[in-house]
């Protein structure tokens, strides 16, 4: 399931995002969480595995017709495919309406996750 993120879940999103080499860094850190609020065409997700834990987050930024997906990130322990693209199908769910894309660091899940998702689409 995927969540907004909200104040209140901030030591989790920081958990999650520190988990991306880039983000080891406190204080960029801090302000990419700052980021995410700071704008309606910005959201931070929190994706709670099928056990109720959380266990990923996604960012987006709306840009016209699509949903650039700008990082993706999973617990160790809960790092595959499959979860990448269970968040990545609940994403497109909740918002139907734009096309998901990718950034050069996350362009492979993303194209990974059309591949699969036209794969069933054939299938169905």
């Amino acid at each position: 399931m995927l969540l907004k993120y909200r104040s209140d879940y901030q030591k989790i999103a920081m958990g999650l995002l520190s988990l991306l080499p880039s983000f080891k860094d406190w204080d960029r850190l801090q302000r990419e969480l700052a980021w995410y609020q700071g704008g309606d065409d910005r959201t931070l997700y929190l994706w709670k595995d099928e056990h109720d834990d959380f266990a990923g987050a996604v960012g987006t930024e709306t840009q016209g017709d699509y949903l650039i997906v700008r990082l993706i990130t999973l617990m160790p322990d809960k790092q595959s495919p499959l979860n990448n693209r269970r968040m990545l199908d609940q994403l497109a769910t909740a918002t139907s309406k734009k096309r998901l894309m990718g950034t050069l660091t996350t362009a492979k899940t993303v194209a990974d996750w059309e591949y699969q998702h036209g794969q069933k689409q054939n299938n169905d």
